[in-house]
Formats: structure tokens, C-alpha cells, sequence
């Protein structure tokens, strides 16, 4: 069986995000697939296609809350949620970027994760990404300096430009070739592709993607 690579776009400010981290050794030592590792700002993706974030729709938030306590006590692990979100994860992004993190990349975004949505912590603050992360025996005087670099900021925009380009609108996303799957209950599908059982009836999608579309949103505005 040939490799697969596995790209994973995320953001620390998504639990979804962290649902779907949580799944990617099992996928990743069961199909041979090397795991790719894409930091993206969610933010710029909701503004590149129009979206507003779970959090900023009052009944989605509530719906958020109630779906992620329910997910962590069926998946029986501990979820105890940043105390202030959405928080600024701009530093925590630049951290978790290979050209930055280098060998620990993966260390750094696991570390990262766990603290903020399973031990509570302000993971949108500096001295906290320092504190937990020192821990790991990482070098923090670098990445401390590293992610201040116009270098580095310029890699997390480029990062999110070529997620966007590959048509990813949200986190957590998953590339496989050239098949994007969102959200961290897309798992199931991916064993399929990757197991080669994708049940996709590639014929079918074209031609609904090819049916017209009868009326766009903006005509009940005027209404």
C-alpha cells in the first residue's frame, strides 16, 4: 500500500479542531499515512467566504457548548474549554508552524491543544504558550522570538492563502489527494477513502454540481 499524505488544517480557537487532532495518530498508524501539518488563521477563511464563526451566532453557541460536552463524555476524555474564547491564537499559530517548531511541531500542537481545551488554559495569552510549553524541554527563548519575526507572520499568511486556494473554508479540514473533508465527524468517511471503500459516486456530484441554481439569497433581502 502506498503512503497517503494526510493534510490537517486547523486553528487552536476550533474544539472541533481538537476532536479531530485527537483521531490522527489512530488514521495515521492504521492507513501508512504521513501526517502534514497546516496552522491556519480560521478568521481569514470566515472573511474570505462570508462566514460568521459558531461563536458569533448566540443559538449556535449554546448549540456548541451542548454538542462538545456531550461529545468529550461519550469519547470519555477530559473537556474543560480556554476560560476566555475566542481568544487572539496568532501566537500559538506562528509556534505550531514546521519552518518555527521544526522536529517538535507536532509536541508543540499537541501541548498546545491539551492545555487550552482539556486543562483550561489561556491559551491566547504569550506567558501561558511559555509556561506549558517549557515543560516540553522545548527551546522557549526561540520560539518566543521567532513568532515576533515578520518572517514568521508572513509563513502563517502564506499558510492560510494556500489553504484557502485549495478550497479550505473552515477547521478542522483534511486533505487526501485531492478530497477535502471538514469537521471532526468526518472521520468514518475518511477510513473509507483510505481503506479504498470510498463510496462516492464521483458522476453523481458532477451532475448536481452542474444543476443551476433557482434563486440566491439576496432576493429575500429585498423582501
Amino acid at each position: 500500500m502506498t503512503s497517503k499524505s494526510l493534510h490537517f488544517y486547523f486553528d487552536f480557537i476550533s474544539p472541533y479542531a481538537y476532536f479531530a487532532w485527537r483521531k490522527l495518530p489512530y488514521l495515521a498508524k492504521k492507513y501508512n499515512c504521513t501526517i502534514k501539518l497546516h496552522p491556519v488563521v480560521f478568521g481569514k477563511l470566515l472573511d474570505k467566504w462570508g462566514q460568521l464563526g459558531p461563536a458569533e451566532i448566540e443559538p449556535k453557541r449554546l448549540w456548541l457548548y451542548q454538542y462538545c460536552l456531550r461529545y468529550a463524555a461519550i469519547n470519555k476524555f477530559k473537556y474543560n474549554p480556554p476560560k476566555e474564547h475566542p481568544f487572539n491564537p496568532l501566537a500559538a499559530l506562528r509556534m505550531s508552524l514546521k519552518e518555527v517548531s521544526g522536529v517538535y511541531q507536532a509536541s508543540v500542537i499537541d501541548t498546545i491543544f491539551k492545555a487550552g481545551w482539556s486543562q483550561g488554559k489561556n491559551i491566547g495569552h504569550i506567558n501561558t504558550l511559555i509556561a506549558i510549553l517549557k515543560k516540553k524541554s522545548i527551546d522557549i527563548k526561540y520560539l518566543k522570538k521567532k513568532i515576533k519575526d515578520p518572517i514568521v507572520k508572513n509563513l502563517l499568511v502564506k499558510e492560510t492563502n494556500v489553504a484557502i486556494q485549495k478550497g479550505v473554508f473552515g477547521v478542522p479540514s483534511i486533505i487526501i489527494d485531492d478530497n477535502l473533508f471538514w469537521g471532526n465527524d468526518q472521520i468514518e468517511h475518511i477510513e473509507l477513502l483510505l481503506a479504498d471503500m470510498d463510496p462516492l459516486d464521483k458522476q453523481k456530484l458532477k451532475e448536481l454540481l452542474e444543476r443551476p441554481r433557482g434563486i440566491d439569497r439576496k432576493v429575500f433581502k429585498k423582501l
